[in-house]
């Protein structure tokens, strides 16, 4: 499967709207129908060549209301990949086995999102993996994401000597790319000392090692890769796409190892996919809803070995100019929160050659992840067509 499935599908159209911190004038729905207007507008496409749908699920729009709102014609696929934060990348691999299937050419996946104003709970509870939390976790007073994830960076710290101001580094370094991009939100200049002055949320994570809330919409196209040269933009191919799960993946408080996400199971299996290694890679844009989730993936991702990634950051490697520049479009640290939505049309538009001032030069093989609650992990590795 692997050799076939690579190169089969391409990104062919990406599409943003309305990111914001303000209250949205526009609900969930609108954001994401709007996101998807402009993803087919950008392929080159109309709704009526939509043939496969994966909206964001389940708390966001079903495929019924993407049909009726855009007057989509003889629909032939749809789905929900309900992995959270790995939602967007595990929906690339979903879309190119229906692609490769050949129930379909051209599939659309988007999500709206109004993180202003629903509250963390009511997401999180939407998602059924969420159950074992309420066993295990929050009978110590553990619910919101930074409660459950402060004790893996706290591990990592304790095993290898990590530092917040390792985590610092990653803050910093996403700022620092989020200034050359006119679409990001937080774009005011940060020292060490910025972040290190930042209110602790859940110990050893302060306020800016966790990301921002906001609103919007993003969506993409995946379609076949025999299509994607006749269509109005430079093809960007999936040469390699997978997920993981983690050893116990319902229960952080019950695994052996808390420092070992579902990424490094995915990134096996999409580099051997890609018939590439982490070191062909140009760029990476790295789900970040918090610094030591990007510092682990990192790590499980083989870009420098367990516990070193301490090290590796704080060398300037992932700041615009350095050896793998991460998140180039500010993440979910300093752009918006779009659940990795926004990772996956950056990487596209970088692979495409048409990010302006935050343009990676030369850059022809990227790779995107997605961190889902509980550790899940999704990686594609897409490359210049």
């Amino acid at each position: 499967m692997s050799s076939t499935l690579s190169t089969a599908a391409a990104i062919t159209g990406i599409g943003e709207v309305g990111y914001s911190r303000s209250a949205p004038e526009q609900s969930e729905l609108a954001l994401e129908l709007g996101a998807a207007l402009l993803a087919i507008s950008d392929a080159g496409l109309q709704p009526r060549d939509i043939d496969g749908l994966i909206p964001f699920g389940p708390a966001g729009a079903c495929a019924e209301d993407i049909i009726t709102n855009l007057g989509l014609g003889d629909l032939k696929f749809s789905a929900h990949t309900p992995l959270g934060g790995a939602s967007a990348v595990a929906a690339i691999q979903c879309a190119a086995l229906a692609i490769h299937a050949g129930l379909c050419r051209h599939v659309l996946v988007s999500l709206g999102r109004n993180g202003m104003e629903r509250k963390i709970g009511a997401r999180l509870n939407a998602f059924p993996q969420f159950k074992a939390v309420r066993e295990f976790e929050q009978p110590s007073g553990m619910s919101a994401p930074a409660q459950l994830y402060a004790p893996m960076a706290r591990r990592h710290m304790e095993l290898f000597g990590t530092t917040s101001a390792d985590f610092a580094e990653i803050a910093l370094s996403t700022r620092l790319h989020a200034m050359r991009n006119p679409m990001a939100l937080m774009t005011a200049p940060m020292i060490v000392e910025d972040h290190q002055a930042s209110r602790v949320i859940a110990d050893p994570l302060r306020l800016f090692d966790c990301s921002i809330e906001s609103n919007g919409g993003a969506a993409f196209i995946v379609s076949t890769a025999q299509t994607a040269p006749d269509l109005a933009q430079h093809p960007v191919l999936v040469a390699g796409v997978a997920e993981g799960h983690p050893d116990e993946p319902l229960a952080i408080s019950q695994r052996a190892d808390l420092t070992t996400l579902g990424t490094a199971r995915a990134a096996e299996r999409a580099f051997a996919m890609a018939g590439i290694g982490p070191e062909d890679i140009d760029l990476a844009e790295i789900y970040d809803c918090f610094t030591y989730i990007v510092l682990c993936q990192i790590e499980d991702l083989g870009f420098c070995e367990k516990g070193e990634g301490g090290a590796f950051v704080q060398s300037g490697v992932l700041r615009p100019g350095g050896a793998l520049p991460v998140n180039t479009h500010g993440g979910l640290l300093s752009q918006a929160h779009m659940a990795g939505y926004n990772h996956v049309t950056e990487l596209v538009r970088q692979l495409r050659h048409a990010a302006g001032p935050a343009q990676v030069p030369g850059a022809q093989t990227g790779l995107v992840t997605g961190f889902g609650d509980m550790g899940d992990g999704a990686v594609a590795i897409l490359r210049r067509g």
